[in-house]
């Protein structure tokens, strides 16, 4: 008989787009954001991944420090699999945003595959009433260029590498895409890839179903079968990309980093409310989800034992 395939959720619960202001269900302190990805563990989520905030204003932290009280949490309390960003904030050094993986050591980080134009502004007319200064300073900068250097790419391969720790690669476009071919050839990266493809940031490729195949078609002659596909789509696009992805025999990433929403105008309240979604998309085109283990044999991680934390 045959079995379903096993698709991977991720569950990106806070990130370092939206700021508090925007949602009063945005993760900020460490108990919310241990809780939020504990929820969406439970709710079927197989990886979580984490940025951390100043429980104070909201603002985005990239210190180690910011990461320790809600990393032992969450690993006491489920075993999923922890990817801790590498992202940060497109303000942010690359040293800043790649100590809290070398020093946490976690199974997967992400990687962003290339620099380009991070626009943000747009939101400012659906959030006008920012309550903080950093919050309109931040999202109103239109002079954002999220760097993302060959050499800042090989920084955090070379630097991470040899911990153990493997990779989300994140495209936002088609040349990153190249780009990560590019380390494939030199030896820096092996298969399996977790490749990440993501839609509707401005500054990056668009989210139209021609979009989603043409990422698709290159990854495939790119990568052929060493690469593990996964979506996501930013705001509205979530699930409709996540749907066409789950159909097309990839893998999902949901999350309030990506999207605030849950449905048209409705705030989500939870992590695991955008999870407990694709699950019913993903189960409803007879699939399964992957248990945090089976998505570890899927991605050929080192294990929950084998982190700093």
């Amino acid at each position: 008989m045959a079995t379903p395939r096993k698709v991977i959720v991720t569950c990106a619960v806070t990130g370092a787009i939206h700021t508090p202001s925007m949602s009063e269900y945005l993760p900020v302190t460490a108990s919310e954001i241990a809780d939020a990805a504990i929820g969406a563990a439970e709710a079927g989520a197989a990886i979580v991944h984490l940025h951390a905030r100043n429980p104070e204003d909201g603002r985005p932290d990239q210190s180690p420090e910011a990461f320790k009280p809600f990393l032992g949490v969450i690993k006491q309390a489920s075993d999923c699999v922890v990817n801790i960003t590498t992202g940060g904030a497109p303000t942010m050094t690359i040293e800043e945003r790649v100590r809290p993986a070398e020093t946490h050591r976690p199974e997967v980080a992400s990687l962003n595959m290339g620099s380009m134009n991070f626009g943000l502004f747009p939101m400012l007319k659906r959030f006008p009433d920012l309550k903080h200064q950093w919050e309109r300073d931040y999202v109103g900068n239109k002079n954002i260029v999220f760097n993302n250097s060959f050499g800042q790419v090989e920084y955090i391969l070379t630097t991470l590498g040899p911990l153990g720790t493997r990779f989300e690669f994140e495209c936002y476009d088609t040349a990153h895409l190249y780009n990560l071919k590019h380390f494939l050839d030199e030896g820096l990266v092996k298969p399996p890839l977790f490749i990440q493809t993501v839609f509707g940031l401005m500054g990056g490729i668009g989210a139209h179903p021609e979009d989603v195949m043409h990422m698709k078609r290159t990854a495939d002659r790119l990568f052929g079968d060493q690469y593990r596909w996964s979506v996501l789509g930013a705001g509205k696009n979530q699930l409709p990309i996540a749907a066409m992805a789950a159909a097309m025999g990839g893998n999902v990433r949901v999350g309030l980093e990506d999207s605030l929403w849950v449905g048209p105008g409705q705030l989500a309240r939870t992590n695991a409310e955008q999870v407990a979604k694709a699950r019913q998309i993903i189960e409803g085109l007879g699939l399964e989800l992957a248990t945090p283990d089976e998505a570890r044999e899927m991605l050929a991680l080192k294990g929950a034992d084998k982190v700093g934390f």
